[in-house]
This record gives C-alpha cells, sequence and structure tokens, in this order.
C-alpha cells in the first residue's frame, strides 16, 4: 500500500506540474500579444499627438498658409457652406447643420 501511494503522489505531481506549465504558457502568450498589441498602440498614439501638436497650433496653420498657399486660401464664413446631395439624378443644395442646433 505505502509503495501505490509513493507512485500515486509521484504521477499527481507530475501532472499537477504539467497542468501549471501548460497554463503558464498560455497566460505568457498572452501577455506577449497584449505588450506587441500596446506597443503598436503606443505608435499610433505618438504619431497622432504629433499630428495633433504640430498641425492645432494657430500660429503653424498660418506658416502653412504663407508657405505653401500663398494668398489661395480665403476666410470664408461657416454658415455660407452648403451641403450638395445627388438624389433620385436630382442635385440639392443645402445648409450646413450643426449638431448643436
Amino acid at each position: 500500500m505505502k509503495k501505490f501511494s509513493v507512485i500515486f503522489l509521484i504521477l499527481s505531481l507530475i501532472l499537477f506540474t504539467a497542468i501549471v506549465k501548460n497554463s503558464t504558457k498560455r497566460i505568457e502568450d498572452m501577455i506577449f500579444v497584449l505588450k506587441i498589441n500596446i506597443k503598436d498602440l503606443g505608435k499610433d498614439f505618438e504619431n497622432i499627438k504629433l499630428e495633433y501638436d504640430y498641425l492645432s497650433s494657430t500660429e503653424k496653420l498660418l506658416e502653412f498658409q504663407s508657405l505653401y498657399f500663398d494668398n489661395e486660401l480665403i476666410k470664408k464664413d461657416i454658415k455660407e457652406i452648403k451641403i450638395i446631395n445627388w438624389k433620385l439624378n436630382k442635385l440639392k443644395i443645402e445648409p450646413l447643420k450643426f449638431v448643436n442646433e
């Protein structure tokens, strides 16, 4: 009986070790995938933040206008902007609608 319990203990420890090892491997794989996703999102965030910081300042936009467009750009009132819709072979011009209105 003693031999049977020792053999059973050894086999159960081997089985338990295999189960723990497999579950740990799965968790490590999930962590690796998440780290790669975070790295990709970090790169996207850096690019978007750079674009926002660089293009959102008024001074930069005015500088780009003078550099690339000279006097081609003109200021428009937002109420003058219209939407052109093509429905059922008819051209329809509608005023621009704002979300807050």
